[in-house]
């Protein structure tokens, strides 16, 4: 064989294996596009909330367990609250987790005081934009009492909730525990209460027996609106 018919040999050669890598990249990037699709078909997402903090103590803990876990929940505080304890919002937010409004004083609202309750919820995102430096739509009226009028008044979305354990008015963690996991379903929304030792407890173990169970734990905004 010639000098020439080398060449002519080796270059077809080159492209042939040139040929075959690109395939294989494209390949792989496709089983592995199809394995993400499928993973987030069969994942079930679900959302858990907190109400009427940060606690000084218990907040942290929980954060904590949460980090170790890598899973985002929602935080509905206290005007009265964010006041008290600015580094432990600053740590929520950071920490990537969605903070909602719960009112400056956790005042329910009745047909007698519609402007204070307003006047709540206006003082209160003043509030966490001073420490997050941003600002919140979501508000969780205290007991669920709200009026749709004020969705636009106050350019905020209520947000309430599809599972209460009840767990603030309850020491046992394991009955949380079943209340909750053995209501759960896709798109739900867990209500608890960061003030307790016993909801943390709960509320972490919750987090690894519904991951078990195929479900993803995200943020209230994941739920309404993708």
């Amino acid at each position: 064989m010639n000098l020439k018919k080398r060449i002519l040999v080796c270059i077809i050669l080159l492209l042939f294996l040139a040929v075959m890598c690109m395939i294989g990249v494209f390949s792989q990037r496709s089983i592995q596009a199809m394995g993400n699709a499928i993973q987030e078909a069969d994942s079930k997402k679900i959302a858990l909330t907190f109400d009427d903090g940060p606690h000084p103590y218990y907040t942290q803990q929980l954060l904590k367990g949460l980090k170790e876990r890598n899973v985002k929940v929602t935080f509905f505080i206290t005007g009265q609250n964010v006041e008290a304890y600015p580094e432990i919002v600053k740590e929520i937010y950071e920490d990537g987790h969605l903070i909602g409004n719960h009112t400056y004083s956790h005042i329910q609202l009745t047909s007698q005081n519609e402007e204070s309750f307003k006047q709540e919820i206006r003082k209160t995102n003043e509030v966490i934009r001073e420490v997050t430096g941003q600002d919140t739509i979501y508000v969780r009226p205290p007991y669920g009492s709200w009026n749709k009028e004020f969705e636009k008044e106050l350019n905020m979305f209520p947000v309430l909730w599809t599972i209460d354990p009840l767990d603030w008015c309850s020491s046992d963690a394991a009955r949380i525990v079943r209340s909750v996991c053995s209501k759960a379903k896709e798109n739900d929304i867990i209500l608890m209460h960061d003030q307790y030792k016993t909801t943390v407890t709960a509320a972490l173990k919750i987090v690894d027996e519904l991951t078990q169970k195929g479900y993803e734990f995200v943020t209230v905004d994941e739920l309404l609106f993708d």
